[in-house]
């Protein structure tokens, strides 16, 4: 069923109309032209739609708009206003990405892993980051990254 909805996205209200089953991923990506959020797979089991919902890490493809009222929603857009969060500068710094298409993602997730685990182990890291999957093998650039995030906070 169409409806309109107001959600919060990047500290930002947005109301759209739309039904209320469609996924954040194609509210944000088709009716709000905010395009740094990727299509992956379409079930959550890749992570290139990764954005964050109060803060933690979700699968955007898999959240319904109805589901999201009075919600705080991250994008990586959002993420840092100048592009300079520490998990974005590391990414520069260690230049993680090859084709670049899951890297809005692993980056969200990688975020919202530091924001609870500030000093996180490999381990830590390589369970946190195992649903985010990269095509072209960056997963030990995406770890260097992440450690020398952490290290810089």
């Amino acid at each position: 069923m169409i409806k309109k909805f107001t959600v919060r996205i990047n500290k930002k209200s947005h109301t759209v109309t739309v039904d209320e089953n469609m996924p954040l991923l194609w509210v944000l990506r088709d009716v709000l032209d905010m395009k740094g959020t990727k299509y992956g797979c379409g079930v959550g089991s890749c992570g290139a739609c990764t954005v964050h919902l109060n803060g933690d890490a979700v699968r955007s493809c898999q959240l319904p708009i109805s589901a999201l009222a009075n919600q705080d929603i991250t994008t990586i857009e959002g993420l840092s206003v100048k592009g300079d969060h520490p998990v974005q500068k590391a990414w520069i710094d260690v230049d993680v990405a090859q084709c670049g298409y899951c890297q809005s993602g692993q980056i969200m997730s990688a975020a919202a892993l530091l924001k609870n685990t500030p000093k996180p182990t490999e381990e830590d890291i390589e369970n946190f980051m195992t649903g985010n999957i990269c095509r072209c093998g960056t997963y030990t650039r995406i770890k260097k990254a992440i450690q020398l995030a952490a290290a810089s906070k």
